[in-house]
């Protein structure tokens, strides 16, 4: 199964509204979303079935049996997080606590455990002939790289025999990007062309690079910015990577996601400019 990885060095440059498109084109049969902050995918896809939830249990947390407790103060003195607070009595707190064990180790009376947390929510959609992988982190868990690592065995396991699978990813190079560039056979990157999506494109590029996987770019909202456009242009040409394509900034495309579509359900500039990039971005994967 070939492996599409749709990234964007920045927020709001068009990578979801790309990945939709490029899911209708292909008619894909095995897709998901790894942006587990905020995953919003699913609001273009028009999924028929109820997904299958699963608990996603990340790092434990550290929990303090009242009963047990001894008040010698010890497990807060070396908390070097500040996680955990004397009211009445000793508690910790979750969004703090890094599961360290420290805790645990300098308590001489037991009461301290490490119990496992749910850190977020695994998603899986299967209807007769698609399969959609996603998954939505819990406020204030730390574990974003290992859920997006779950969504994608989860992909996997359910795909069968797809010969493709989209993957829409997160923004920027941080724990889920790294997690979501594991395995792909290809890195799409919708650049944007301002000062800060070609700063933040350069090093998304550079990150998947330490990977040694194929990068194509296109750039999204190209005419906002004509001289900023020919710089990536020209940077990806003396990179000697693949430029795809430019979509143009279309009001109409701000319509169609506000209407839950994707920017190929109507006929528009983006849409038609998108389905160019879609053909040059395929060709190169299977080249």
């Amino acid at each position: 199964m070939k492996q599409l990885l749709i990234l964007s060095g920045k927020g709001g440059t068009g990578k979801t509204t790309v990945a939709g498109a490029f899911i209708k084109l292909a008619q894909a049969k095995a897709y998901a979303d790894c942006d587990v902050d905020a995953p919003n995918l699913h609001l273009i896809m028009h999924l028929s079935s109820e997904p299958k939830r699963t608990d996603y249990y990340g790092l434990p947390k550290a929990e303090i049996n009242p009963v047990l407790c001894i008040r010698c103060d010890n497990c807060r003195q070396n908390c070097r997080f500040d996680a955990i607070k004397l009211n009445e009595d000793y508690h910790v707190d979750t969004f703090s606590c890094e599961g360290c064990g420290v805790c645990e180790i300098v308590c001489p009376a037991g009461a301290v455990t490490l119990k496992p947390t749910v850190a977020g929510e695994l998603m899986l959609y299967t209807d007769e002939d698609q399969v959609f992988s996603t998954a939505q982190l819990r406020m204030g868990s730390g574990t974003s790289g290992m859920l997006v690592t779950e969504v994608k065995k989860q992909l996997k396991a359910a795909a069968g025999e797809a010969e493709l699978a989209i993957i829409d990813g997160s923004p920027g190079i941080g724990c889920p990007v790294i997690a979501s560039l594991s395995g792909v056979d290809l890195v799409l990157i919708v650049a944007e062309p301002s000062v800060s999506g070609i700063s933040d494109m350069e090093r998304v590029i550079k990150t998947a690079e330490t990977f040694h996987i194929k990068i194509a770019v296109c750039i999204n909202k190209f005419d906002t910015n004509l001289a900023n456009t020919k710089m990536i242009e020209k940077f990806c040409q003396e990179k000697g990577l693949a430029f795809t394509g430019k979509i143009p900034f279309d009001p109409a495309a701000v319509k169609a996601i506000n209407n839950a579509q994707t920017i190929v359900d109507i006929d528009c500039a983006s849409g038609r400019a998108t389905r160019e990039v879609f053909e040059k971005t395929m060709n190169f994967l299977h080249s």
